[in-house]
């Protein structure tokens, strides 16, 4: 990258630019033009995670959390995911911008996927659209989906962007992007 240069700007030329319309049908994004502190963002596309053959979540729309360098990361409301099949896990975190999260595995005919999703009980005022909602772990699961468009997940295991053809990057996650 020369001096000056904005990171992710290569990366969202090759996809179209600012208002190019990606495969997907939705529009190119860059994980660089995303805000911090992160910003909340309901959206009417179905999200869909599968694991072992199981449906975990169906659900009409979710919220996604959008933050500089990071891809977004999709949350469900309760009403959509297979609560039974989330057992508590004792790992909790806690997030500058949304409060403290609590995490579940997710165990489907006696297989357990370890702390693959994560909520926020009670976040913080500005994150209270996703209350009562679940996220999970594109790396950990078989399947997560936004429409039709299976996603990648990021790299690494701390962050769980999912991403899909209209987001472009580069991910923080993998390895030497710690301090980006």
């Amino acid at each position: 990258m020369g001096l000056g240069a904005k990171r992710g700007e290569k990366e969202l030329a090759a996809a179209g630019g600012r208002g190019a319309t990606a495969q997907n049908g939705k529009p190119v994004e860059s994980v660089w033009d995303f805000p911090r502190p992160p910003s909340v963002e309901r959206v009417d596309w179905r999200i869909r995670v599968v694991h072992r053959g199981e449906t975990i979540v169906d659900a009409p729309h979710a919220v996604r959390v959008l933050e500089t360098s990071q891809a977004p990361a999709y949350y469900v409301a309760a009403e959509f995911v297979a609560l039974d099949r989330l057992a508590p896990a004792a790992r909790t975190s806690g997030c500058e911008w949304k409060g403290a999260a609590s995490y579940a595995d997710v165990v489907v005919d006696g297989s357990t996927a370890r702390e693959s999703c994560w909520t926020y009980p009670q976040p913080t005022p500005a994150f209270e659209p996703i209350r009562d909602h679940w996220a999970f772990y594109a790396q950990a699961l078989d399947e997560c989906w936004v429409d039709d468009e299976r996603v990648d997940p990021n790299d690494g295991s701390f962050y769980g962007g999912w991403i899909t053809n209209n987001v472009t990057g580069p991910y923080k996650g993998a390895v030497g992007t710690m301090f980006w």
